[in-house]
């Protein structure tokens, strides 16, 4: 990666089962842009394609972001890098990658992830308080093939078997 190669489009990683990313996903596809943005589905098959070398189960865990030249982003760097893009946002971007702006740019993503873990944390406690979660009853899945379905719990899905063709497993001790 050569790191003074100047950014002319970003690719962001996304969690296509969270409804918060969901949202932010939405909006930013809204906003006019100075970089052009690419939201992808974080793990998901085009994300492997596109980026073998990332760690694809880190970038549901953290918003990941990544340049055309090979610059990987993550946590508030993203968000930061993020902002940069949108046309309106490039000065909170700027005000944001200094020192005390960093502090709240990690602050703020803390918050999403602490809000993220409350609704998958609610989801967990069992099937029927499962849809008073954000997530909207839809399916959780892992990049590592863990995946949770409010109807018949958590099931894993070996990479490659994504068409079917393999059976499913059941979680040990779940």
């Amino acid at each position: 990666m050569n790191a003074t190669a100047p950014v002319r489009r970003l690719t962001v990683l996304y969690d296509a089962e969270c409804s918060l990313c969901a949202f932010l996903r939405d909006w930013l596809l809204r906003q006019p842009k100075l970089v052009p943005l690419e939201l992808v589905p974080a793990g998901s098959e085009e994300a492997r394609r596109r980026f073998p070398g990332l760690d694809h189960g880190a970038t549901l865990d953290e918003i990941t972001v990544v340049g055309d030249a090979g610059q990987v982003y993550r946590g508030p760097a993203a968000w930061i890098v993020t902002l940069w893009a949108l046309r309106e946002h490039r000065p909170l971007a700027h005000r944001l990658s200094t020192p005390s702006g960093a502090r709240l740019a990690k602050g703020a993503v803390l918050a999403a992830a602490k809000w993220r873990g409350a609704q998958w944390n609610r989801g967990q406690r069992g099937a029927a308080q499962w849809g008073e979660a954000q997530w909207g009853g839809r399916v959780y899945r892992r990049a590592d093939g863990w995946a949770y379905e409010p109807d018949v719990g958590w099931t894993y899905t070996a990479p490659g078997c994504a068409d079917g063709t393999c059976a499913p497993h059941r979680a040990p001790g779940r």
